[in-house]
């Protein structure tokens, strides 16, 4: 993606590629991954230690002959994952140049189609795996390793020029985009329900122009769960809405399943409104809006992402075909995806939040056991 690329440090890749490359030659004198992450074995933890507090260490599996591991890695899903997983593509390709990794972004539900249909290796997912999409991949065979590689905040959105609005409350946001704003086309149309739900902002007359994720995004799932949902059930019980449309956006706006198209619309318009994933808002002439969960307004910034102070956040996933974790090729990016390099410095080169040494553990961990999700 160009738009990712423009960030990514490639004086960081080439010094990180040589040092990968010089472990995977050289190894450790007791073994170890080429790239110095394997799992510590249960039997050398204190009787205590659980899995989520075990940190990997070297010396477990032989050295890898990366250059000699050949074949081929088909990912696809969420847009918001796709610049990770292409991130440890690109660096992997340095220490594996006969393996080719294909990665697509056309949203988390699609990705998920195409995986629990054996089309694909991996699953990038800006959500956990939903219900029905798990029961589809049981009823096909197919069993999933589910990691966990990132955080990344939801960036709530307008113009620059729409200088009158600088923070929305949940109660807001549901008053613009939830199911009760079918034909608001002025952000003034939507100040009377944000009223009834307790809300104090002064809205602008200005017209409305939404441009966001559609249904087949898994930011458009995080959204609602998040910020939406729970309002939608409460005004389901007050009879407002139906109890179908509790967990769901009005359908009258542009939407894309490509968060640069969103990025675009939302700087075309001056009273436009949108949502995307931090992470595409870098270099972006969108102004960001703080938003309040109920705690004051809050700025999306990398500190407030990773500290939980900033409201509307969610974990982003890989899910690994678990039988075709067998697989050399597969095997060998996922363990890469594993080590420093992709739970930290790709992660970081493409603007997403890191996470803490604990959950890396438990990450890694979930994939040197191949624990099967469900």
């Amino acid at each position: 993606m160009a738009t990712t690329c423009k960030r990514w440090r490639w004086l960081g890749a080439i010094l990180c590629a040589l040092s990968l490359l010089a472990a995977a030659c050289g190894g450790s004198p007791g073994g170890g991954s080429a790239f110095g992450l394997t799992e510590r074995p249960e039997s050398s933890r204190d009787p205590g230690e659980s899995a989520a507090t075990a940190k990997p260490t070297a010396g477990e599996d032989a050295a890898r002959a990366l250059s000699d591991v050949s074949g081929s890695v088909t990912i696809s899903g969420s847009s918001t994952v796709e610049p990770i997983s292409v991130r440890v593509a690109e660096l992997f390709r340095d220490v594996a140049p006969n393996v080719s990794v294909t990665v697509d972004g056309p949203g988390t539900g699609d990705g998920f189609k195409l995986f629990c249909a054996g089309e694909t290796d991996i699953s990038d997912a800006s959500r956990q795996i939903k219900e029905a999409e798990a029961e589809a991949c049981a009823e096909a065979g197919i069993e999933w390793i589910e990691l966990r590689v990132g955080i990344d905040g939801i960036a709530v959105l307008t113009n620059l020029e729409n200088v009158a609005v600088d923070c929305l409350s949940f109660e807001d946001l549901y008053a613009i985009v939830g199911p009760e704003s079918v034909g608001f086309t002025n952000w003034r149309d939507a100040g009377a329900l944000a009223a009834d739900l307790g809300s104090s902002t002064s809205f602008p007359d200005l017209a409305l122009d939404i441009t966001a994720p559609g249904a087949e995004s898994g930011t458009y799932d995080s959204f609602i769960e998040i910020v939406l949902e729970h309002i939608g059930e409460t005004r389901a019980e007050a009879g407002a809405i139906s109890e179908d449309e509790s967990a769901t956006t009005r359908p009258d706006y542009v939407s894309a399943g490509d968060d640069n198209v969103i990025i675009q619309g939302i700087g075309g318009a001056r009273g436009s409104f949108g949502w995307v994933g931090f992470a595409f808002t870098g270099d972006a002439d969108v102004k960001l809006l703080a938003v309040d969960g109920g705690e004051g307004c809050v700025a999306a910034t990398p500190a407030t992402i990773a500290g939980g102070e900033y409201p509307v956040a969610r974990s982003l996933y890989v899910y690994v075909n678990a039988a075709r974790a067998a697989d050399a090729a597969v095997s060998a990016y996922v363990d890469f995806y594993m080590s420093e390099t992709g739970l930290r410095q790709a992660v970081s080169d493409v603007g997403y939040v890191v996470l803490t040494d604990d959950a890396q553990a438990v990450t890694v961990t979930n994939w040197h056991r191949r624990r099967i999700g469900g």
